[in-house]
Parts: structure tokens; sequence; C-alpha cells
């Protein structure tokens, strides 16, 4: 495991002097993970990750051949048979050593993630910590896999539930958190006592292959935790195992749908958060200052790449006086590589993610939007090749414009104004998603009608990005999710779990006798 993170890590060893891509004397191959080993691939097709900020390849991700894939579920179904009557609290203690050991590299996960996400190196320490507080709450499995008693339900009977795990589960994970959104998967399943099969994504899977090393180091058994990589061929064959029993997936509207029709028409129970389209609602009471900070840092941190970033701003009333101020902030970030000291805005995953972003900036100026900052032309001394996209706002958008419609997926605000709050409800609840929204305002009444009205499952009061910590649920609704179980907190563990129900009768007249016999015994 050491060699593993050390290998990694010196991907990511820069100084002013030296950049990032520079460490490599040759490109090394991403490994996979199976049965408690690093192996390498025997794919014939491999898929070329670059660094963001230059383009460069630094590494190779095999798509797996199908008897690679098949040797995973097949090590998985192996272990599960001793891991799940594992007791819990020795998963609870290798979940707490786990922890642990994520704490302690955090700052080399992190790294990692930069050199193939491109985020900025605060935002993926974040990243990885979001994560890192699912699996503290995964430690706590002892109050969350309670079961349910009723004792006389009937004269000399009781029925007592409890939760038992799935089995063999799988999860696809997306390129724009590599360490939170595998972490709030499978620390969950394995302390319920399932074993695990992770797809990362295929952009950067470093993150998931440090985190399975420390799993490894935790404590987790051979076999109960495999990697395999890949793209469409990978994702078909999760959907399609028999073995496989659940999936989680977070990604895209496209395969999101397509991953939960095709995985419950095979029988498994299907997690898929999606698209999202998410509006900030400012109105005039609010605190000025406090509001437009966040505005700026909602909409253009990690570059716009966060499912519950906040592209979409709806000024109500005299609020939109404040709209020029706010570009005047946006304008004052500083775009450039994420490992660089003092960025604020990183560059975007792909050269195809900058020109669908462009492209939807241009069809929104088509329609009719006013740029008051277009970032497309950005100039980033030192990275002529990255993909980068400088923050850029329209005004002036319709609801029936192409990248009001379209998650855009970059550092892009749309600003819309209406003139009441109703309107601004009626806007949100039109749209087709419902992963989160934001509401500023110092009026309670105000901001209750708007959580009571809002048809969206995560609601921030003052509050620009209200993912729910690992207590709670993530809990989008609408077109952003699809499933009936949430991820990680309550919902998470009923997810991975199943119900079983036990009806005992033990009659009180055939209970034995307690006292010894000490008179000859007889025959009769």
């Amino acid at each position: 495991m050491a060699a593993l993170l050390r290998n990694l890590s010196c991907k990511v060893q820069v100084s002013a002097v030296v950049r990032a891509t520079r460490c490599y004397a040759s490109i090394a191959n991403t490994q996979l993970f199976i049965d408690g080993k690093f192996v390498d691939s025997q794919a014939k097709n491999w898929i070329d990750l670059h660094n963001p900020a230059t383009n460069e390849v630094i590494t190779r991700v095999p798509q797996s051949t199908r008897a690679e894939m098949q040797a995973a579920v097949d090590a998985a179904a192996k272990a599960y048979d001793s891991w799940s009557q594992t007791t819990i609290l020795t998963r609870q203690g290798i979940m707490f050593k786990l922890q642990a050991l994520i704490k302690a590299n955090q700052r080399r996960i992190a790294e990692n993630i930069t050199l193939e996400q491109g985020k900025t190196l605060p935002d993926a320490e974040g990243d990885v910590l979001r994560g890192l507080q699912v699996v503290e709450h995964a430690c706590s499995v002892t109050s969350l896999q309670l079961g349910e008693t009723l004792s006389g339900v009937a004269k000399d009977m009781d029925i007592h539930s409890y939760r038992v795990p799935l089995g063999v589960c799988a999860g696809i994970t997306p390129f724009n958190f590599p360490a939170m959104i595998p972490l709030w998967m499978f620390p969950l399943a394995l302390v319920c006592g399932n074993t695990f099969v992770v797809k990362p994504s295929e952009r950067d899977p470093g993150a998931t292959m440090m985190l399975a090393a420390l799993a490894q180091e935790a404590g987790v058994p051979d076999g109960v935790l495999n990697v395999i990589h890949g793209a469409v061929d990978a994702v078909n064959f999760i959907c399609d195992d028999p073995v496989i029993r659940a999936i989680s997936f977070v990604g895209s509207d496209q395969a999101g749908k397509y991953i939960y029709e095709r995985g419950s028409k095979c029988g498994k129970r299907v997690q898929s958060n999606m698209g999202a389209k998410n509006h900030g609602v400012i109105l005039a009471d609010a605190n000025k200052e406090a509001t437009l900070n966040q505005l700026v840092g909602a909409a253009f941190g990690a570059a716009g790449q966060r499912c519950m970033a906040l592209p979409t701003a709806v000024f109500v009333g005299d609020a939109k006086q404040w709209i020029p101020e706010l570009v005047k902030r946006a304008s004052e970030l500083k775009v450039n590589a994420g490992h660089e000291p003092g960025t604020d805005v990183g560059p975007l995953i792909s050269p195809q993610a900058k020109q669908r972003v462009c492209g939807l900036v241009q069809s929104g100026i088509d329609d009719g939007a006013k740029p008051l900052l277009d970032g497309r032309g950005v100039s980033v001394p030192g990275y002529p090749n990255g993909n980068f996209v400088g923050p850029t706002i329209l005004a002036d958008v319709k609801r029936e414009m192409e990248c009001y419609k379209e998650e855009i997926f970059g550092p892009v605000l749309l600003c819309m104004c209406v003139d009441t709050l109703d309107e601004a409800i009626d806007l949100i609840n039109s749209n087709p998603y419902g992963n989160g929204t934001a509401i500023f305002t110092n009026n309670g009444a105000t901001a209750r009608k708007f959580t009571q009205k809002i048809d969206v499952g995560q609601i921030g009061i003052n509050v620009p990005i209200p993912v729910p910590l690992p207590m709670f649920s993530f809990t989008g609704s609408r077109g952003s999710f699809r499933g009936d179980l949430n991820f990680y907190g309550k919902g998470g563990v009923q997810f991975y779990t199943q119900v079983k129900t036990v009806t005992s009768l033990w009659k009180e007249e055939d209970a034995t006798h307690t006292k010894a016999q000490v008179t000859m015994p007889t025959m009769r």
C-alpha cells in the first residue's frame, strides 16, 4: 500500500519552478484491484488520462476485459460468505482504522485529485473531507443497523426484525468528486456486511485506487473491495451480472437513466443521482456582502463542475441592482492550474467539456442573453493547452433558452430577474430538476414560505450549497434522482441492507424445569 501511495503521490510533488507534469519520466498504466491484489490489466483498449491544466497524458486507464470484471465479481462473491458473518464490531473497528488512514493521507489524495481532475488543492482537500465524514458516520453502524422488536404480539409469541446485507454491490462514480463519491458508497456497503465492486470514472481513478489501498491497510479482507475500470462495457457488465444485487450511481442524466432502467430490469436495487439545475433566490433584504460572496463561490468553485453548484441566480425585485457588484467580484477570481497557490478557478476536465460549455454560452448570447462577463477567451500563463474557462455571467436569461434548460457544468452563472417570490418559486418548480436550491433573505417568514412551497429535495436558507452532512441523507428529487432510497445517512443503510423478520412461538407450558433432580431416576 505504501508503495502505491508513493507512486501516485510522486506525480504531484510540484514547486513554483517545476510543473506537475514534469515529474514524469514515463507514463504508467493504472492497475486493477482484484481479490486484494493490484494487478496489471490485460486489456487491449486503453484510455489516455490527461492533466486538465496541460492536456499531457499522465497515465493510461484500461478498459477491463470481461474476464477481469468477472474475476472481481467472483472475488466479491467468495468473500461475502465470510465477510457477512463477521461481527458488526469487527467491521466497525475496520472503519475506525480507515477513517484514521484517510485523515492521515488526505493531502496525498487531494494532490492526486488536483493532478487528474484539475480542481484547486484546497477544493480537493474538501472533496476528501466530505467523503471522510461519511466514513466517520459509518462508524456508528451499531446504532444505524439496529432492528425492531415487539414482545407479546400474541400469547407466547414475539416478533423481531433486523437488517442483513444484500450481497455483492457495485458503484459507478463520476469524475467531479473522485474521493467523496466512492466514499459515499463502499464504506457504508462494507460496514453493513456487503462486498463491493467499484468502477471509478475513467477520467480520474487515482483517488479510488488510493482509497482501496488504505482500505486494505485498515483490515478489509481480500475480495471484499474490488476496483475495475472502463466505460460503456463495464457499465453494462455491472448492470447485467446476476450476482450483483445493487448499484449506486452518480453522474449525468443520460447515463443515470440508462443504468437505472437496465439495472432495474435485471432485478437490481438501483440508486441514481443525476443532473441538476440549481437556483439561488436573492431578496433585497438579504445580507448583501455575505450573499454576493456565497453566490460567487457556489457558481464558480470547482469550475462549476458540481451537481450542487449554483449556476442560476434569481433576483427578486430590487435585488437585481446587486448584479454589477456580483460581476466585479467574479472578475477578480484567479484562473490557474489547480496546484498553483491562490487559484480560485481551475480547468475543466477535458477539451470536450470546454467546447460544450463555450457552446452553451454562445447559444445563450445568440438567443438574446447579455454577456456581462465572458471568460471563454481567458489566457493562463504557463498553461496554453489547459481546459480553462474563466468566470462567465449571462443576464436577461429566459427559461426557454438552451443555456437555461441544459446543465452547463462549467463556471457560468445565469442571471434571471422576477418581481415576486411567487414568480421565483414557480420558475424553480417548473424546472424538471430537483437537486438543490437556496434562498437568501433575512426574513424568517419569507424563508419558511419558500421551504414549504418549493418542490426541491435540498434547500439552503442563506446556505448556497445545501449538501446534508452524513447523519442525514442526500435527498435530491424529481429529475435529479431515480430510486427510492437515497445516498448515505439512514437511507444509505437501508439501501445496502434488507429486513429479515422473525416470528417466534415459545409456549410457556413447554418451559423446562430449572430445579436440579436429585432423586433416583425411575422408568415410568
